[in-house]
């Protein structure tokens, strides 16, 4: 059984298991709640990131299988989470330097006050599905996501808004008149959570028929086979794997660890990249200080390395 086990792990892309997950709901006691999931997961060796908000919970953790499924069943055990979905990939190394639970305001920044998709959202499209609405003719595709996401992949066709940020769509969405040209909005982002936000806002500002990708980017690369798929590129993703590609593999993209960039092989070749210093994307935005106070790091985080421990500042 243990061969069969390390057989499926090892054609899935790694020995540790990756679980992004979210679930809107009304959690009033989610400060309570802070401390007691954190320590769960610092029993179990669970890294990644879980924000708590009034809204409900968002995140990405990573851990063996057992630990996964044990926060899973610790999280759906509570009323406000028992039907939260949740999707898998797998890690080559843990993606992750350590665990932490936040409390915030929202599980996904807009700031847009009212918008509660427990209440008002787009009408959900499987990923079967998608490739038919998207090509069709009454349909525009806009991708959600910032530009430094997009900058590596986006599905065919789809508008780009060029946000740096998730607070600057609302404003995007009202200064493009040319939106309502078409009968059909669809929607889509890496996981599912900025769409329930995103359609919930159009449905709001008057659009009717709005769509969104069930389960986001990362459940289309799962489900639809690479010979039909219409995605192109890489799916940037918030840990240290930087991006995936069909299947959900580890893509070729890694993180300039000065700007926090995805970089391709092309930038990882210029004259302009360092390791941990700069990259083609940062070079100009950086002074001649910053990159001493960057190398400096760098030669910290080898230090650590080389006497066997985690440098938690790199």
């Amino acid at each position: 059984m243990t061969d069969i086990v390390s057989l499926r792990r090892s054609e899935t892309g790694g020995p540790v298991l990756v679980a992004a997950l979210y679930h809107f709901a009304t959690f009033e006691s989610f400060i309570d709640f802070r401390e007691p999931l954190q320590d769960f997961c610092d029993t179990r060796g669970i890294r990644g990131t879980l924000l708590i908000a009034r809204e409900g919970i968002n995140g990405t953790v990573a851990g063996s299988d057992e630990a996964i499924a044990d926060l899973l069943a610790y999280l759906r055990a509570r009323p406000e989470f028992a039907k939260l979905e949740h999707k898998e990939s797998r890690a080559s190394k843990m993606p992750f330097l350590r665990m932490k639970v936040r409390v915030k305001k929202e599980i996904v920044t807009m700031g847009v006050e009212d918008i509660d998709p427990n209440r008002i959202v787009g009408t959900y499209v499987d990923p079967k599905d998608w490739n038919a609405l998207i090509t069709d003719p009454d349909t525009i595709v806009i991708d959600t996501r910032n530009d430094y996401e997009t900058a590596i992949g986006i599905f065919k066709g789809a508008v780009d808004p060029n946000t740096k940020t998730f607070r600057e769509f609302p404003d995007w969405v009202r200064q493009n008149a040319g939106l309502h040209n078409k009968p059909k909005i669809a929607m889509y982002c890496t996981g599912g959570i900025r769409c329930e936000k995103a359609t919930a806002f159009m449905k709001q500002e008057g659009f009717e028929e709005v769509y969104h990708l069930k389960g986001g980017i990362l459940k289309y690369l799962e489900e639809v086979p690479q010979d039909e798929s219409l995605w192109e590129g890489e799916c940037f993703v918030f840990d240290e794997r930087v991006s995936v590609t069909h299947g959900l593999k580890e893509g070729e993209h890694r993180l300039c660890h000065a700007c926090r960039h995805p970089l391709t092989p092309e930038d990882l070749a210029s004259p302009r990249f360092e390791e941990g210093v700069s990259c083609p994307q940062c070079y100009d935005a950086r002074t001649e200080a910053d990159r001493a106070r960057y190398r400096e790091r760098q030669r910290q985080i080898a230090l650590a390395r080389k006497r066997g421990r985690e440098h938690l500042g790199g």
